[in-house]
């Protein structure tokens, strides 16, 4: 009985990490960079990942392809920037606790560092 009990817990938790982090909720960047501080609005349903940002420059926007998987979460949000045109940024990073450190990479303008806190 009692092992049967530990399998149980074990897969039990085995399942919470196959499927990540709930990252569900506002999060908000460090930082005030040229648009001011970010604001992330995530849901979560299994492994997908999807939400909006607001704040920065270009308004509002929706997260897209987003994923996470254990502690690695992923995501991109594209932004209408007018007669500029789209500009799609690619997120990555890890979460741990009420902290999210993530890379952008938005094509042509190279990559920077940003660190989310739960709010």
């Amino acid at each position: 009985m009692k092992r049967l009990a530990l399998f149980c817990a074990l897969f039990a938790l085995a399942s919470l990490v196959a499927f990540g982090a709930d990252i569900s909720g506002k999060w908000t960047s460090e930082g005030m960079g040229k648009g001011g501080p970010q604001t992330f609005t995530f849901k979560v349903s299994g492994s997908s990942l999807t939400g909006a940002v607001q704040g920065g420059r270009g308004g509002p926007a929706e997260i897209a392809n987003g994923t996470i998987e254990g502690d690695n979460v992923s995501f991109e949000v594209t932004r209408d920037m007018g007669d500029r045109g789209k500009f799609t940024t690619k997120y990555k990073g890890t979460v741990s606790g009420n902290t999210m450190k993530l890379t952008a990479e938005t094509e042509g303008r190279g990559s920077r560092e940003i660190t989310l806190t739960k709010q």
